[in-house]
């Protein structure tokens, strides 16, 4: 496994592999490469014991031609420039691969948020919240969650940006809890988008989805409920990861359990249900038939791709694979169904959020996952027509094609002018 990889570089890499197979001028694809915009700030934050610490903190804004800025704020030791560029971009192209009227952002903090107490992290994000004040808005920006960010912190956004523009904007952030102006359904979004782009390629490529063996890297909220809900499928989940490492049951094990004992323990270190640990890299070449990364970008690269054994893989993290670990795989004739599409179920139910806020008419959960599976399974369609119709290599280079395409043509139409 490695991190080395550049996301952004492999966000530019995989634009140009799509751009390929496009009647587009170089220029114009070289603007679709790059943000319009990043924020980079300082924030300095009292701690609970008087001292003053300063966090490093980022927000890019990748492109708006399809409609405000959409994406979430991660709190992460790794969070980079580069890293936010990268997740900003795809963004756009996951919006555009789902058809959904936004651009692509996305912002974070440097810092590990298991070191601070909840008081220190509400005044951490009140202060990143004023700082994104000028540049955030029902029509501008809409954040969400990411990665160690929750309702928690989208109500400490909400409320710090309503008493500053002293209004009230549900809709100038998403992933907030029900009281406060939140959707049905939104927790389990990104799992169950995952589960149904599963579903769609197994039939697709005609396999039964009910024999499958199903290895997750990655047990927080998209791995487990992706996990739980492929399982209801029929499929057979024999392994499981986070950051302890892997369990590992080969007759399978309750996936619904395992989460608990995560939740119960803060690890899937010691599930009685699995019959023994693995490490993380293990986990990803297991021989299964399908395999769901969900953890963080880079987990496979092009040396782990050629021990990987799944038939399917379904990516519920953002860019688990490096460029070189699609062309390994591509080769091998393993089918890769990409982050844009897999994941999307989370920006979806976003915009969902979004609607109900700004109408302030709130919609059944049953209503939520039913216009969830009509998007997803609508933009599966898609993307495979795309596939066949221009011969293309991959799947994922299909759902670039599909969301280029539709940036262009919204570029094209609103004109360029000084």
């Amino acid at each position: 496994m490695s991190g080395e990889a550049n996301p952004f570089e492999s966000l530019q890499e995989q634009i140009d592999d799509a751009a390929a197979y496009l009647d587009a001028s170089a220029d114009v694809i070289e603007r679709l490469k790059n943000p319009e915009r990043v924020l980079e700030t300082n924030l300095s934050v009292e701690l609970d014991d008087g001292s003053v610490e300063v966090f490093r903190a980022y927000r890019s804004q990748f492109n708006g031609d399809r409609g405000p800025y959409k994406g979430g704020i991660r709190y992460h030791p790794g969070v980079s420039r580069d890293e936010v560029k990268a997740l900003s971009g795809w963004m756009v192209y996951k919006c555009a691969v789902v058809d959904i009227p936004y651009g692509g952002g996305k912002g974070g903090i440097v810092v590990d948020p298991d070191e601070y107490s909840e008081a220190e992290l509400e005044r951490l994000t009140r202060a990143f919240a004023t700082e994104l004040r000028p540049i955030i808005g029902e029509d501008r920006d809409i954040p969400a969650p990411d990665v160690n960010t929750g309702q928690r912190e989208m109500n400490w956004i909400k409320d710090t940006y309503e008493t500053l523009e002293r209004t009230t904007a549900p809709g100038v952030i998403t992933g907030k809890a029900l009281d406060s102006g939140g959707s049905e359904g939104r927790v389990e979004a990104t799992g169950r988008s995952t589960m149904l782009t599963a579903r769609e390629a197994f039939d697709y490529l005609g396999k039964d989805v009910e024999d499958a063996t199903v290895a997750v890297q990655g047990y927080g909220n998209a791995g487990s409920i992706a996990a739980s809900l492929i399982e209801d499928l029929g499929a057979t989940v024999v392994a499981a990861s986070d950051s302890s490492g892997a369990v590992y049951a080969e007759g399978g094990f309750d996936a619904r359990a395992a989460k608990a004992h995560k939740r119960e323990t803060g690890s899937l270190s010691g599930f009685e249900g699995a019959d023994e640990e693995l490490t993380n890299e293990d986990l990803l070449t297991l021989d299964v038939d399908l395999l769901v990364p969900a953890a963080l970008e880079n987990a496979i690269d092009g040396d782990l791709a050629e021990e990987v054994r799944a038939d399917v893989i379904v990516e519920a993290a953002n860019g688990p694979l490096t460029p070189d670990a699609d062309d390994v795989l591509t080769g091998r004739d393993v089918s890769v169904f990409p982050d844009i599409l897999a994941n999307a179920g989370g920006v979806t139910v976003s915009y969902f959020e979004w609607v109900q806020n700004r109408q302030r008419f709130y919609w059944t959960e049953e209503r939520v996952n039913d216009e969830l599976e009509r998007v997803i399974t609508t933009a599966f369609d898609d993307l495979t027509d795309a596939y066949e119709a221009h011969d293309l290599p991959n799947f994922r280079t299909a759902a670039y094609v599909v969301a280029i395409e539709r940036v262009l043509r919204a570029y094209e139409q609103g004109g360029n002018w000084p």
